[in-house]
């Protein structure tokens, strides 16, 4: 829910780990921007960047308003289910389009292997999964880095060796 929000900087990622992290918005809310930043791969940028939005009195206002619609802004906890451990310890960077599976399906199945996902590109990154329509500047930052850039298929490969 956090991702759909529209949070500068905030993708699919990013929220995934912030609602990981603290477990409901209102913890979120509650967090300085320092808390926010200390979270694994969050910044200072997206750390006040996220803080700035959830104290603008629109955004509050409109967050009480879905709030009283129902909307639930707290995750439950589930335990993901270890399908093996061929990816431990390495991390993944989805990006594009893929024919055969969602962006989540590749998620889940990197995580329930082992595998870290991380919301940006780094020398901390292990793996790019590239599809169709990727963005050009993730292909070259890679590219420098030296990251080895992966499909979906050389993923499946990677799993099955197990």
């Amino acid at each position: 829910m956090l991702f759909a929000l529209g949070i500068r900087h905030v993708g699919e990622t990013v929220a995934k780990k912030l609602a990981q992290h603290f477990k409901s918005l209102d913890n979120l809310q509650a967090a300085s921007i320092e808390e926010i930043a200390s979270v694994q791969d969050i910044g200072i940028r997206i750390a006040e960047s996220i803080h700035q939005y959830l104290h603008n009195t629109d955004n509050i206002a409109e967050l009480n308003k879905l709030k009283s619609y129902g909307l639930q802004f707290h995750i439950e906890e589930k335990e993901v289910v270890r399908a093996g451990n061929s990816l431990e310890g390495k991390t993944f960077l989805i990006s594009g389009v893929f024919a055969d599976y969602s962006r989540e399906q590749l998620t889940e199945l990197i995580e329930s292997h082992g595998g870290k996902m991380l919301s940006s590109i780094s020398s901390k990154l292990n793996f790019l999964v590239a599809g169709d329509k990727m963005g050009p500047s993730k292909l070259v930052k890679a590219q420098k880095l030296n990251i080895p850039i992966i499909s979906d298929q050389e993923l499946l490969a990677m799993i099955n060796k197990e």
